[in-house]
């Protein structure tokens, strides 16, 4: 796939086919894409929980609140949750300050939605939860720090890229057919001239 068209492909979705799950191999294969990027001062201290097996996924999914932008519906809708989870945690052995390695998290959740996408998958990066209930659900050791969660499934909802209009609303919506719609800013808008 062309690497624009991956990137438009590649949606924060809030909506899955609970009948396809994700494999352990499949996550693998994301992370080590994630594993190959940059990372502040080469440190690379991210380590990545992998949550596929019905039980694992089942514990994460009620820690998680989505799509704060449309707080008068619950998302995912019943039976439509993600099969997987990677929860990308920060080893503090080997950095202890987080503060420093939020771009490296940022490059790692992008670079596993991508992988994902080009399989066909999709997901959401959700930064809404407690990393005390995810590192208990997750039975982590206290030294990883759960910084982000990154759901993974196969996307089962329309999402549409839409121009943000003349009153330069970003916000996203849903129509009456449940239609996600994400505005996004014009070129012209965001380039410094």
């Amino acid at each position: 796939m062309e690497f624009k068209n991956l990137v438009k492909a590649n949606r924060s979705y809030r909506g899955f086919d609970e009948n396809r799950r994700v494999s352990r191999e499949e996550l693998l294969e994301m992370v080590d894409c994630a594993r190959l990027t940059a990372s502040s001062v080469n440190q690379q201290p991210l380590r990545y929980y992998l949550a596929y097996e019905k039980a694992d996924v089942d514990r994460i999914q009620p820690l998680t609140k989505w799509a704060r932008g449309l707080p008068d519906m619950e998302l995912p809708h019943k039976g439509m949750c993600p099969t997987a989870f990677i929860v990308i945690c920060q080893d503090t052995r080997v950095w202890e300050s987080t503060a420093r390695f939020t771009r490296d998290v940022g490059i790692a959740a992008q670079t596993i939605l991508l992988s994902a996408t080009e399989m066909g998958l999709g997901g959401c990066m959700i930064g809404n939860f407690s990393p005390a209930q995810i590192s208990e659900a997750s039975q982590l050791p206290e030294y990883l720090i759960p910084l982000l969660v990154v759901a993974i499934g196969k996307p089962a909802e329309k999402v549409i890229l839409t121009e943000a209009g003349p009153d330069e609303s970003t916000n996203y919506y849903r129509d009456e057919n449940d239609v996600h719609y994400v505005p996004k800013r014009r070129l012209e808008d965001i380039v410094i001239q």
